[in-house]
């Protein structure tokens, strides 16, 4: 069974890797010589391990815990995976208090794996979950951080969010007999100023 993302051989229209854990690194390593001249290293070798650590940890605690609540078959399972992500962006807003990305000044895979996550959260998350603790903008520091990254190249300009509410809303929910998609997110939201460059001038 192939899942997504992953790697596809054009050639021989196979996939050739999809193991979504570590797909982001070997595009940070082994295609590195293909990245545009100046592109940022976002898996730098002194922080690998600590970033390898971190990513784990977002995987259980957010990016999959929000899947694990929706998929849930028991009310038990629901509550486990709803209070883990929670708790989960909880640390992360604490987290990013006193600075501008998750390892300091310099953007870098982990980030990359917060932020898709923080981009669903009001169009996607919010409305599958039922009525939530919080929405993004709830959070200071993590809805600043979100726009700040939403507003620098790689971000803002490959989020659509009228694809992902298309997928969500009709592709995955065959009972929307009406297409219905619901309005928003204010995208112009995301280009509000969000004063996280205070932490990089310390």
């Amino acid at each position: 069974r192939t899942t997504v993302p992953a790697f596809v051989d054009y050639k021989t229209k196979k996939v050739v890797n999809n193991d979504y854990h570590w797909l982001t690194n070997h595009l940070e390593t082994a295609f590195r010589p293909f990245h545009k001249k100046g592109a940022p290293d976002l898996y730098p070798e002194e922080l690998r391990p600590e970033i390898d650590k971190l990513n784990k940890w977002l995987f259980e605690n957010v990016n999959n815990a929000v899947y694990r609540a929706q998929f849930a078959e028991s009310l038990q399972a629901f509550a486990d995976g709803y209070e883990t992500f929670f708790a989960g962006l909880d640390a992360m807003e604490e987290r990013l208090a006193d600075k501008r990305f998750l390892f300091g000044d310099y953007v870098t895979d982990s980030d990359v794996r917060l932020y898709v996550t923080l981009a669903r959260l009001d169009i996607r998350y919010t409305w599958q979950l039922g009525h939530t603790k919080h929405r993004l903008i709830d959070y200071p520091n993590l809805w600043g951080y979100a726009r700040d990254l939403y507003q620098t190249p790689g971000f803002g300009d490959t989020t659509d969010f009228a694809a992902i509410k298309k997928h969500y809303h009709i592709d995955c929910n065959p009972g929307n007999i009406h297409q219905i998609i619901a309005k928003g997110p204010d995208e112009e939201a995301w280009l509000l100023p969000h004063g996280r460059e205070k932490f990089s001038e310390k």
